[in-house]
């Protein structure tokens, strides 16, 4: 484990461990590491003084900041997930509305058209709608390539 001294974009400095120094590399090229105080990507590593050896009573300093520290990292993991959550649905929404832009809604008869599309009993083209489970299962068995997609609540 290694320890660095990171200061984002804004001037706030935290501590962070990483598992190697490699690994702190990948993480602040991906974007993974953010500012505990503000949530921004823009972290760079800190002037750092070297570790000295010195009373217990100076050691223990660190301990008590311990929880708030770890807090922190909880608060900057949970909007994190929040925000890949967010570009998830965001993503998922373009997607749907691309489709229902672009194809036809052949509402609870899917599965027939699917089949019809695929058996050349009617011209091919992009459809959507709605299939039990159970009719998924047949068109995947018979081989009939579709992708299901999240239903999604629209904003009124």
């Amino acid at each position: 484990m290694i320890v660095y001294q990171l200061c984002c974009g804004n001037d706030h400095e935290f501590e962070a461990w990483f598992r190697d120094s490699e690994t702190y590399t990948e993480q602040a090229e991906s974007g993974d590491i953010l500012c505990p105080f503000c949530g921004i990507t823009d972290v760079r590593k800190a002037i750092m003084a070297p570790n000295i050896a010195t009373s217990k009573r100076s050691r223990e300093a660190p301990d008590a900041n311990r929880a708030q520290v770890q807090a922190r990292a909880q608060a900057q993991a949970q909007a994190r997930a929040h925000e890949v959550a967010e570009n998830i649905l965001e993503a998922v929404g373009k997607l749907r509305e691309h489709v229902e832009a672009n194809c036809e809604d052949v509402g609870e008869n899917f599965a027939e058209e699917a089949r019809r599309i695929h058996y050349g009993e009617v011209e091919e083209r992009g459809i959507y709608g709605k299939a039990s489970d159970n009719e998924a299962e047949e068109l995947g068995d018979e081989g009939i390539d579709f992708y299901r997609l999240p239903i999604i609540r629209r904003d009124s």
